[in-house]
């Protein structure tokens, strides 16, 4: 099924739908849980992550670009990734409604990335907590947490610096890796005030910001540096053009996010 994403709706229903439709979407706001299998199961594969979100996981695909950058780029042997993601869900939602747990339970991962709203300040409690919870049932599983780091919406754009210090303290008393995709938004604009991360909504990401989100998340994962990846938006359905300029600068602002 390769360049393909099984999109499974909340009461069960299949369809299939190309993995550049998703990119080429700017946002949606459908109840989905997404898995895309290029490997069979993640028993199977060289390398297996598990995504646990919401919309602003599955908008674009990030999922399916992850993959796509670690199969072609990561030096880690097959890649299998599988996405359970609802509208508005939190980690305190998906440790009640059970399938993300259920998911973990079934092992065979080597990561699993957990991600909710923006978080800086009311949601900070269970952000942390829910975490942690779930970073334990991870670990029973043999496999490694990951907290995806996000960001507020542009009318809330002073939350950056809350948004980011919740996601390091659930990461850190989780004992989990950090995806500081927020931070790297920011350093990407230092660079760029005018790069379009935000889509139409000025919540959910844009392509671009999705991308740059995936190039985070690729070199935590890997070990390898997003800069010597090639130019252009590299996504499963193909290369979308981008100049070389604006392509090493996305590249450069994954890094300094991590190296931060």
């Amino acid at each position: 099924m390769a360049g393909a994403v099984v999109v499974a709706t909340r009461n069960g229903t299949l369809m299939m739908i190309t993995r550049l439709a998703i990119l080429t979407a700017l946002c949606t706001s459908s109840p989905y849980a997404v898995a895309s299998q290029t490997a069979e199961t993640p028993h199977q594969a060289d390398f297996a992550v598990l995504f646990v979100g919401n919309s602003l996981t599955y908008t674009n695909d990030l999922p399916g670009i992850v993959e796509h950058l670690l199969a072609e780029y990561g030096e880690l042997g097959s890649v299998y990734t599988e996405t359970v993601a609802f509208p508005n869900f939190g980690l305190e939602d998906h440790w009640s409604e059970g399938t993300a747990r259920s998911r973990i339970a079934a092992g065979g991962w080597d990561v699993v990335v957990v991600q909710q709203g923006p978080s800086a300040t009311e949601g900070r409690p269970s952000l942390i907590e829910f975490s942690r919870r779930l970073g334990a049932e991870i670990e029973r599983a043999r496999g490694q947490l990951a907290v995806y780091m996000v960001w507020p919406s542009a009318a809330r754009a002073f939350d950056f610096d809350g948004v980011s210090r919740s996601h390091r303290i659930a990461a850190d008393r989780a004992g989990g890796l950090l995806l500081p995709a927020g931070d790297a938004w920011r350093q990407a604009w230092v660079q760029d005030p005018d790069l379009i991360l935000y889509g139409p909504d000025d919540f959910h990401p844009s392509p671009m910001g999705t991308y740059l989100a995936a190039l985070v998340i690729y070199q935590r994962l890997s070990g390898l540096d997003p800069r010597q990846l090639p130019p252009g938006l590299l996504t499963p359905g193909g290369t979308i053009p981008l100049s070389e300029t604006r392509s090493r600068l996305l590249q450069e602002a994954a890094a300094e996010a991590n190296r931060s």
